[in-house]
């Protein structure tokens, strides 16, 4: 009988069984750095854009007060350089019985004859925690082009808001709350913002707060109603109640008392 040869060690295929648990996924980057364009690279397209490139407007409440429409973000970019972006956590992770992990992209797919379709959105929110914040929402087929367009609707949707101390236990005016009382509704997402005194902090929900914090608001109470896990509506309704602070006329009396600033703080 022949012996059957034996291959070189070095030349046997060898199969490494790796179980499903042993795979990590990496982890979601949430906050995110924003580059700034310089005006030497960046050759504006609309009136605005040109205005800003050659120097002509230099403050961000220019634009904002006239109410011109904003369509070049590096228009944002270079009038306010100091912005923060954050992704907020709007979708969740396939998991057993509901039990997924949340993640900054909500995944949904439609289904053809070709196959299944997957397409992913999420939201974004930028703000320098001083007075100016904006939200924008993305959607595509890939993962990074919608977080760029979610990021550049963002800074196209740039506003400011009314801070101040509303509260009636605190009274120190200084603008480290909202001034008033505010409500704001998405489809049966409810939220109240409430003034809150000095050192409170932000009592709310957490995507929530990451809104206030970025747009400049360190105390506030909350109230909610509604179908709150869904969390895109609830983070529509916040930026509505935010609107609001803007819409509401405010006695010049009251301005002092209440220690109301439009914007940015001077100083």
């Amino acid at each position: 009988m022949t012996e059957k040869k034996r291959k070189p060690a070095e030349e046997e295929e060898s199969i490494i069984e790796v179980k499903p648990e042993e795979l990590t996924a990496p982890e979601e980057i949430t906050k995110v750095e924003t580059t700034v364009t310089p005006k030497d690279l960046w050759k504006a397209k609309t009136q605005i854009g040109k205005e800003v490139s050659q120097g002509r407007i230099t403050d961000i409440d220019v634009i904002l007060d006239e109410g011109r429409k904003i369509l070049e973000q590096e228009i944002v970019e270079n009038l306010l350089p100091n912005l923060q972006t954050e992704l907020l956590m709007v979708g969740q992770s396939k998991g057993k019985f509901g039990g997924g992990q949340k993640r900054i992209f909500r995944q949904t797919q439609k289904k053809t004859s070709e196959g299944n379709k997957p397409s992913f959105a999420t939201v974004a929110v930028v703000g320098n925690e001083n007075g100016y914040f904006g939200i924008g929402a993305g959607k595509s087929r890939e993962t990074v082009p919608a977080r760029e367009k979610a990021m550049r609707n963002a800074k196209l949707g740039i506003m400011k808001i009314k801070r101040g101390c509303g509260s009636w236990q605190c009274g120190c005016r200084t603008p480290h709350s909202i001034p008033y009382k505010v409500y704001g509704k998405c489809g049966s997402a409810e939220i109240t913002l409430m003034p809150a005194p000095k050192g409170t902090g932000l009592i709310v929900e957490k995507e929530c707060a990451k809104i206030l914090k970025l747009a400049g608001i360190k105390d506030v109470w909350c109230k909610t109603k509604g179908h709150v896990n869904t969390k895109i509506n609830l983070i529509y309704a916040c930026e509505n109640a935010l609107k609001k602070l803007m819409e509401t006329k405010t006695p010049s009396k009251m301005v002092e008392p209440l220690g109301i600033v439009e914007g940015k703080i001077n100083g």
